[in-house]
């Protein structure tokens, strides 16, 4: 019998412990570890630039951009568009010549036939070959133009050429993948912490933001929505507890309905439970036993 102590290197068994010593020493096996505060996007920070918003605007699922980005953002896709679109039309050009040029070489081809019958008839039985070359080799008659390049992968005998697909003129949202137009995005109004004593500016500011009704401090841990006609951002709390209630705005009086509250998503907050995934997982390669 074996003693059963941790660093015990008698026994026959590749133990879990070994195995995860040597897996630390020698870089194998995959390394998992819980992001940290820093890793996490901020509340108030653009899902683009991952910077504070200077112009915010969010979309109808949530999202925050910095409007210069998300319209530098659209106007790329555009661009992409209308290049992929460019090189479509010269596809389709290219295949209308080439079936033009099909069909006029099948009608030259039809009319040498039908001109050789015609001769064969008035000039008796006579063979083909001598008007043609009768070099067997592969250069003769054109050929060496259509010869394929072996150093080329695009001219190799096998090689398929690939059809551009026509390109899809639609905008899509970087993060939720749904349509996204200029006219649907929302300005948003941040308000801020007033606090003299604070001389500190905006971004190296702990508290920059509070709810503008309950005055609660806004952060990745407090579940905020942005007001659609207004662009106010508000806690969920104060959702819940006041504009429920009757559904008036608070600041206004304006009628609103459950359309008009649009959930802020947030970037994270270290706790597993408020977040899809908070964990970074880096692959490398197995110690097997």
């Amino acid at each position: 019998m074996t003693r059963h102590a941790r660093n015990c290197t008698a026994g026959a068994v590749y133990t879990y412990h070994e195995k995860k010593k040597d897996a630390a020493a020698s870089g194998y096996g995959t390394q998992s570890e819980r992001v940290g505060k820093d890793s996490v996007k901020s509340f108030d920070c653009c899902s683009l630039t991952l910077q504070p918003c200077r112009n915010p605007v969010i979309t109808k699922d949530g999202f925050l951009f910095d409007k210069e980005a998300i319209l530098e953002y659209i106007i790329t896709k555009k661009t992409e568009y209308t290049r992929k679109l460019k090189n479509y039309e010269k596809q389709l050009k290219k295949e209308d010549e080439e079936k033009k040029e099909l069909a006029e070489a099948e009608r030259e081809t039809n009319l040498i036939k039908f001109m050789n019958r015609e001769k064969n008839i008035t000039n008796g039985a006579k063979s083909d070959a001598s008007h043609q070359s009768s070099s067997i080799s592969n250069l003769a008659n054109g050929k060496h133009k259509q010869l394929p390049s072996f150093w080329i992968p695009s001219q190799l005998p096998d090689a398929k050429i690939s059809k551009l697909q026509k390109p899809d003129p639609t905008v899509y949202c970087p993060l939720s993948s749904k349509p996204l137009k200029m006219k649907d995005l929302i300005e948003v109004k941040w308000t801020l912490v007033k606090d003299p004593d604070d001389k500190k500016s905006l971004i190296a500011k702990e508290n920059r933001y509070m709810c503008p009704i309950t005055h609660d401090i806004l952060s990745n841990a407090v579940p905020c929505a942005v007001i659609r006609t207004t662009g106010h951002v508000v806690t969920m709390e104060c959702v819940e507890k006041i504009i429920k209630k009757d559904w008036l705005h608070p600041l206004t009086g304006d009628k609103l309905k459950e359309k008009d509250i649009i959930l802020l998503q947030r970037g994270g907050t270290g706790y597993a439970l408020t977040n899809d995934n908070l964990e970074a997982k880096n692959a490398r390669p197995v110690l097997q036993a």
